[in-house]
């Protein structure tokens, strides 16, 4: 029983001392739709180039999402306006079926993480996601969101 209360205690403890995101903004998809017409942007301030950042895109499903993976477009622009366009893939079903990523009840969360990144130029990014398939309107897709959180070293 010590034991116990000790572990859940070290729990407690650990998670307090998580600092608090840089940044994080969701993006709730009408009637649980994302058409290639809706391009969720995520604007940010950054106010050096010298901290590390992790960037974490969580994209959360229902468990009716009927593909293995959802392509995505990053689009960013710098302060300086300067615009790159990347497309990444964000894996959703293992090769048996069986959801990657934390299921609870009927929602699927999905993580696209970029770790230990520096930004060259101070001032307001914007970030911009586009779904990348082939369908017009992606069914089952509840939200994406952006989180920032800074690197302690």
């Amino acid at each position: 029983m010590r034991t116990t209360l000790f572990l859940f205690g070290l729990l407690l403890l650990l998670q307090a001392c998580e600092s608090p995101a840089f940044y994080n903004k969701s993006y709730a998809f009408k009637d649980n739709k994302w058409s290639q017409d809706v391009k969720p942007s995520f604007l940010i301030d950054f106010k050096d180039t010298v901290t590390l950042y992790d960037f974490v895109i969580t994209l959360r499903t229902t468990t009716d999402y009927k593909y293995n993976n959802l392509w995505v477009f990053l689009n960013t622009t710098t302060p300086n306006r300067k615009s790159v366009r990347e497309p990444y893939e964000i894996k959703t079903t293992y090769p048996d079926g069986s959801w990657i990523g934390k299921k609870t009840g009927t929602v699927v969360e999905h993580q696209l993480v970029f770790k230990r990144r520096r930004l060259p130029f101070i001032g307001k990014y914007k970030f911009v996601l586009e779904q990348g398939i082939s369908e017009k309107v992606i069914d089952e897709v509840l939200d994406v969101s952006l989180r920032v959180q800074e690197v302690k070293e």
